[in-house]
């Protein structure tokens, strides 16, 4: 468990409802700003609260590895806690986590995909990262130092050198996981909300609204809640990164 929060704790949870209207998966890879994405979408107050419930491997639901009964009272239960009061639930997924899922319980899978797969059309929010060079950066720095978030870093946090094995293994890994998910779109003829993390960054009101509509629902100001912030995390080693891999390129 961590030191701070990470939005899963029970304080944040809204009133229990019934069980959702609209459900919709927030679609993506590691390292393509989907935390913060994801929090501010759930500052909303109207857009769910689309965390990574289906995350039994590691992280705050790790305990239920390996438990289909666990993991299927887990589930029951984010219905009733994480849907906002509009009747709007929202999960946060990675190709890796619905694989592992297909393995280890495939009912809860099914359940799952078929209520955001029954909305019509089917509510995909699909969150991309249009910049592959810093992409690819942030994923190879977090996987060398195991820091993820802004939170985990310290004064003790060793800098990471730069690897261009690294990187290019870091590479791959989005495209694979880039590629599954288009698959999927293909195979399953659906058109998926594409938002871009830049733009995101760039005008989140408007990143908000985009959801919103494409939901079919409205952003009441009102209805604003004091979820957990998600702070971007330094940018000088990431920098010195790409100019790294930009100097390799021109060589």
């Amino acid at each position: 468990m961590s030191d701070f929060d990470m939005g899963y704790e029970g304080k944040y949870d809204f009133p229990q409802q019934r069980g959702p209207a609209i459900h919709y998966m927030l679609a993506t890879i590691p390292r393509s700003g989907s935390s913060w994405f994801g929090h501010m979408l759930w500052q909303t107050g109207c857009l769910g609260a689309p965390l990574e419930y289906i995350n039994f491997d590691e992280g705050h639901y790790g305990f239920a590895r390996g438990a289909p009964a666990s993991q299927d009272q887990l589930w029951r239960s984010v219905l009733r806690r994480r849907t906002s009061p509009n009747g709007v639930f929202g999960f946060k997924a990675f190709p890796i986590q619905l694989e592992a899922l297909k393995d280890g319980n495939p009912a809860l899978l099914q359940a799952v995909m078929g209520a955001v797969l029954s909305g019509r059309p089917p509510r995909i929010v699909y969150l991309e990262r249009r910049d592959r060079v810093a992409h690819a950066v942030s994923y190879a720095r977090a996987t060398i130092t195991g820091v993820w978030r802004k939170e985990q870093e310290g004064a003790g946090t060793p800098a990471a050198d730069y690897s261009q094995a690294a990187f290019d293994t870091a590479t791959r890994w989005i495209e694979t996981q880039s590629g599954a998910w288009e698959d999927m779109f293909g195979d399953l003829r659906i058109a998926p909300l594409r938002i871009w993390y830049e733009d995101a960054v760039a005008d989140p009101g408007a990143a908000a609204r985009q959801v919103a509509d494409y939901l079919g629902v409205a952003i009441d100001p009102g209805a604003a809640v004091a979820a957990p912030g998600v702070e971007k995390q330094s940018a000088a080693e990431a920098q010195a990164w790409a100019a790294k891999h930009a100097e390799g390129n021109r060589s």
